[in-house]
């Protein structure tokens, strides 16, 4: 346990780090998971609807400091490119 008035306050704000990074995970993975559920099913509008969404959040996550910005590319990109290939 920390002894020292600044390993307590590290030893908090850890913990209030470690909830936030965990709710953006979270949120990332159903985000994902989304656009991938409504591909799979066929629905067009739906994906196209989840993948607005999606890129929207992501970049909000790079904004935020949870992502970085290649990451969010990236993620949208494969995303998109799933999303396209209901149209082919």
């Amino acid at each position: 346990m920390a002894n020292h008035k600044s390993a307590k306050k590290r030893a908090k704000q850890t913990i209030v780090r470690t909830e936030r990074n965990r709710y953006y995970r979270t949120r990332l993975k159903n985000i994902v998971k989304a656009v991938k559920e409504a591909v799979e099913a066929g629905n067009k509008e739906g994906a196209l609807e989840a993948f607005k969404i999606a890129n929207k959040q992501l970049h909000h996550f790079v904004s935020k400091g949870f992502l970085k910005k290649q990451t969010a590319s990236r993620k949208v990109s494969r995303l998109h490119k799933l999303v396209n290939s209901l149209e082919a």
